[in-house]
């Protein structure tokens, strides 16, 4: 090859690279989102691995304490922080909510551009910390410790997650105003579909709830740094009034994470069962109250804080009642299947395996909300349990089923569905074989955060990690196929599902403004009684979803 010809290729690779890096459109800069994200959650996925491993044995066996705690304070930043909070909405409704809206972009693309930037410098910051030491105060940096005596890059940490959250602001306010002011003609509110209605009430908690976690962080950091008396009773501060600044924002961050998900599900289950969400107006205001309620039960972490116990009263029956908005939303779907033509493909597959893991971990938040048994489980591994059956086997398994249901839409290609179908049951028994057993294990007592435990424990230890172990298999069979699927594929339809919604409508992949001309809604939301609605309109050479 000349030399002129090596320039011209370097030319044309560095306009590509550039192309996307500095790309205004919503669907780039939400499958960059989807590459930066991924890398968190294997990063989060080999941690967990590797401390599953040190808990085979009761004693210790191939770490020291310190480095045990730092590998599950990684696990925990990386997941919550840098892949659970961003995953659904950076990803799925950046990619997605134009379209479902009529819209050729968001409000603010550069805007939009900008928070994925932001999150990749904090998402940076986040791994600098790890490399140069790790941190050993666990997720919710408690004080005094992570504030005073903690020997760990708790700084470094800290700064990333503080950064990250301004990237949660960006997109929380972009969402916010697209679904205002830049719907469709006829998409009136009651025709949004409930991915929509989900992103609109995550976006309020992100916009309310994302500053105060950022601030108390920085406090974290002042205090840490100048040794200003904030929270370490020592310097004349309240180790207690950083638990009521941090779960005031982290117990909605658990909506955050959820309310897209349910979204999704919302979206698979009215597709698979041919019809429309049983109850539609009351399963899209119950986001509207999840959001809302989700701000007032912070107080049931701090049942054995120095908490009142009539204060603990009133967080305990708050907390029965922001479980019910989640409660409409099952039964409504499980209405919504009842009599519907269900089809059992892949994202509905991943659609029930969220509804069987989801139900567990909200029933038994129902015993963590009763203060009797938190007081016995609490900072359990019951409480470890309760917290993956609702974040993994809830908000994960609605990632994954929504990537899938999207996939021929986003990437234009179709995946081996029998391959999809036999992951999701490698992906559900391995969940269920990972952390049940921690149910029993903290019923029994065993602390969380502890590699050294009795040795009557350690069989149900050897279970959660040889699940783990099956999980792993299940995750890494499933970036294969849809690796090769992303290569080798079959061409997709414009709607290989035959769904309802605006995002059918346009070609797969869409164009870069989505809609040639500016579509008008005229039908109710998932109107599959209307077939011109999801007729799959196949261009020549097209296949549809086999």
């Amino acid at each position: 090859m000349s030399a002129q010809a090596k320039q011209e290729n370097y030319l044309n690779a560095k306009h590509t690279v550039a192309s996307w890096l500095f790309s205004l459109d919503h669907k780039r800069i939400a499958l960059l989102y989807l590459l930066t994200i991924l890398l968190f959650f294997v990063l989060g996925g080999i941690a967990a691995m590797l401390f599953r491993v040190e808990l085979l044995t009761p004693g210790p066996a191939v770490m020291e304490s310190e480095t045990y705690n730092r590998l599950f304070t990684m696990h925990g930043i990386t997941m919550i922080f840098f892949f659970l909070i961003p995953s659904i909405p950076a990803v799925l409704g950046n990619f997605l909510l134009p379209i479902m809206l009529g819209a050729k972009d968001l409000a603010f693309p550069r805007l939009n551009l900008a928070s994925w930037y932001v999150f990749t410098f904090g998402g940076l910051l986040g791994l600098g910390a790890i490399i140069f030491g790790g941190v050993d105060t666990g997720w919710t940096f408690y004080t005094p410790y992570s504030s005073t005596y903690a020997n760990s890059q708790v700084i470094l940490a800290a700064l990333g997650i503080f950064i990250a959250g301004f990237a949660s602001i960006m997109t929380g306010l972009n969402f916010i105003v697209t679904i205002h002011k830049m719907r469709a003609p006829g998409l009136t509110w009651f025709r949004l579909p409930l991915f929509v209605w989900s992103h609109y009430a995550t976006s309020i908690i992100i916009i309310l709830g994302t500053p105060v976690v950022a601030i108390t962080i920085l406090l974290v950091a002042i205090e840490r740094i100048f040794e200003v008396g904030i929270f370490d009773p020592a310097l004349g501060g309240d180790p207690v009034l950083f638990q009521h600044l941090f779960w005031f924002y982290s117990h909605p961050a658990v909506y955050i994470m959820i309310l897209p998900g349910m979204g999704v599900i919302s979206e698979i289950i009215a597709c698979f069962s041919r019809k429309r969400i049983f109850g539609y107006p009351v399963v899209a205001l119950s986001s509207l109250a999840i959001a809302i309620l989700g701000f007032f039960v912070w107080g049931h972490h701090m049942f054995v804080s120095s908490q009142s116990m009539y204060a603990g009263m009133i967080f305990s029956i708050l907390s029965f009642l922001v479980a019910i908005p989640s409660a409409i939303k099952v039964f409504n779907w499980v209405a919504t299947m009842y009599g519907g033509s269900v089809k059992l493909d892949t994202p509905m597959l991943y659609a029930l395996g969220f509804l069987g893991l989801f139900i567990i971990g909200g029933l038994t938040g129902l015993f963590l909300a009763t203060m009797a048994v938190n007081v016995h489980v609490h900072d359990t591994y019951f409480v470890v349990a309760h917290f993956h059956y609702v974040m993994v086997g809830g908000m994960v398994m609605a990632f994954f089923g929504g990537l899938h249901f999207w996939w021929p839409k986003i990437t234009g290609k179709l995946f081996p569905e029998l391959l999809g179908r036999i992951t999701v049951v490698i992906i559900f028994i391995g969940f269920n074989l990972t952390f049940f057993p921690q149910f029993i294990v903290g019923y029994l007592g065993m602390p969380r955060r502890y590699h050294i435990y009795p040795e009557e424990f350690q069989f149900l230890h050897v279970l959660s990690t040889a699940g783990a172990s099956v999980l792993a298999i299940g995750y890494m069979l499933m970036a294969v196929y849809l690796l090769y699927s992303l290569v080798l594929g079959p061409k997709a339809s414009r709607n290989p599902w035959k769904a309802a919604g605006l995002e059918w409508t346009t070609p797969s992949p869409p164009p870069t403004h989505n809609f040639s001309e500016p579509p008008v809604v005229k039908f109710e939301a998932y109107a599959y009684d209307e077939e011109e609605v999801y007729q799959d309109d196949a261009e020549p050479g097209d296949k549809g979803h086999g």
